[in-house]
């Protein structure tokens, strides 16, 4: 039985296509055979150091040439890579250093002071520099190990990668996705939106996430070229897309609405844009319209570390009046059930969204209870609440676990704050639940006001009374400087529901 190994794919793909472009960056092109030898490499020196099947490595740095190397090296010997969050504190990653317990971290110079205080941590962890400079660790490391191709060791459902998730209610958690996963994902997104053999991808979308990664994987398996840039900036941005000729890449809603304040996108030649890839969280529908103005094209994906990315994917072509999170991809199924009894529902109710298919993942590293908790039978349940409709579109309401209860009426507060983000003075909104004795829960608001907002409760109250049913109106209007997220992003709504109770 043929094994899938993800080194393999690189090493197939420089085999057909050794003098296509692989990766491009500051100071560096790569092509695939290249970019296989280097891989060879980097594998060549973890044996070296004693590493072997099933040990874990780590790497924090920004979006470049040598992340994926020392992930494609890796995995041809079945050795596991931590993508690590560059945003996350010291402590944060030191729990993520004892719950993997990698032996070794690629680091990206600027991020020295962080890789000393983990070396202090573990004195047995291995340590390379990536520069720019003459003491480039990383590439005397790949200069010194030259190597002919090896035989890859391990594959299929053996681990490859580990993403840890962000923690909103504790520890992270680290989702473990296998070859067999990277593999089926890469084909789900390569045949859902039609990426053809020599696109050129423009890597913005920090690797460290899912969302960023899995193109990244679809692209080697397909023939693309990958061009890397570390930071986001949205005149480069376009300026890149118009000199490299990219044809896709991966992005948020908040990108792309920085990315429509420069004011010289008409004047650049943007033929070559086949469409930009948005998602890891709602992606509004003025977005989209707004790029379609300028002839481009955005499609909106809906997205999971532990389905290995991609669940489903909105395409311009499905149309506007079905516009949601589309419609699963390839080889993949979503289906609502009953969270209370695992009822599958009918199509138009709402209820918590499964996935199905190759890409759900092997569950979290070192955490058989968590796993438990989430994958049943094969299927992973996503804690996100939705629907299908009879055209099999998928709409995603809200989470779970954020929904309010209140007089026996499901409230879901996403729904709530897209009411009032539309109230002119707000600058960020949050819907929680607050106890109440009389209806359960009552929602309520948390506001930062724009700059120079002169708004009040009742402006808000009232806003919501023209807007939503009575039962779904805030009652309450809570004003902060901020809203606490976590280090991706994500609002702790955790945090805000213990605010307004003690209130």
């Amino acid at each position: 039985m043929h094994t899938v190994n993800i080194g393999q794919i690189l090493a197939n793909r420089a085999f057909l296509t050794p003098e296509l472009e692989a990766y491009k960056g500051q100071n560096y092109l790569f092509n695939y055979k290249e970019a296989n030898i280097r891989a060879n490499s980097f594998s060549k020196y973890l044996i070296s150091k004693g590493l072997k099947k099933g040990d874990c490595i780590a790497v924090l740095g920004k979006n470049n040439e040598h992340i994926i190397t020392s992930l494609f090296g890796a995995a041809k010997i079945g050795i596991v890579t931590v993508m690590l969050n560059w945003r996350l504190q010291p402590n944060e990653l030191k729990y993520i250093l004892h719950d993997s317990n990698f032996k070794l971290l690629v680091y990206d110079e600027e991020f020295s002071d962080v890789a000393q205080a983990l070396g202090d941590e573990s004195k047995n962890l291995l340590i390379i520099k990536y520069s720019q400079n003459q003491d480039n660790q990383f590439e005397q490391v790949i200069n010194a190990n030259l190597t002919a191709e090896n035989m890859c060791i391990g594959g299929n459902d053996d681990p490859a990668v580990i993403m840890y998730t962000s923690g909103t209610t504790g520890n992270p958690k680290g989702a473990t996705l296998s070859h067999n996963n990277l593999f089926w994902a890469s084909i789900g997104i390569a045949y859902t939106i039609h990426l053809n053999f020599k696109y050129r991808f423009l890597s913005v979308a920090p690797i460290f996430h899912i969302g960023g990664l899995a193109p990244i994987m679809t692209n080697v398996h397909s023939g693309i070229t990958t061009i890397f840039m570390p930071n986001f900036d949205p005149s480069k941005v376009w300026e890149i897309i118009a000199s490299e000729k990219i044809n896709w890449m991966m992005s948020v809603p908040q990108m792309l609405q920085f990315m429509l304040l420069y004011k010289d996108i008409d004047r650049l030649d943007l033929k070559s844009l086949k469409f930009i890839v948005c998602g890891g969280s709602p992606v509004p529908k003025e977005i989209i319209t707004s790029y379609f103005s300028k002839n481009i094209k955005v499609y909106h994906v809906y997205g999971i570390s532990e389905y290995t990315g991609a669940v489903t994917f909105w395409m311009n072509d499905m149309g506007l009046d079905n516009y949601s999170a589309g419609k699963p991809v390839l080889h993949g199924t979503v289906k609502i059930i009953k969270p209370e009894t695992g009822e599958i529902l009918p199509p138009g109710e709402i209820g918590e969204i499964c996935c199905f298919g190759p890409q759900v993942f092997s569950g979290y590293w070192n955490n058989e209870e968590a796993t438990r908790e989430v994958k049943k039978n094969d299927y992973y349940r996503t804690g996100d609440l939705g629907k299908i409709d009879e055209h099999g579109f998928v709409y995603v309401v809200d989470r779970l676990k954020d929904m309010i209860i209140s007089g026996g009426e499901n409230i879901y507060p996403a729904e709530i704050e897209a009411v009032i983000k539309k109230f002119q003075g707000i600058s960020e909104v949050a819907v929680v639940g607050k106890n109440d004795s009389k209806w359960g829960e009552i929602p309520v608001a948390v506001v930062v006001k724009s700059q120079n907002s002169n708004i009040t409760e009742d402006d808000i109250i009232n806003f919501c009374k023209s807007n939503l049913a009575k039962y779904k109106c805030v009652k309450e209007v809570h004003f902060v400087d901020s809203i606490p997220k976590n280090a991706v992003g994500k609002e702790l709504k955790k945090e805000l529901r213990k605010m307004v109770n003690k209130q």
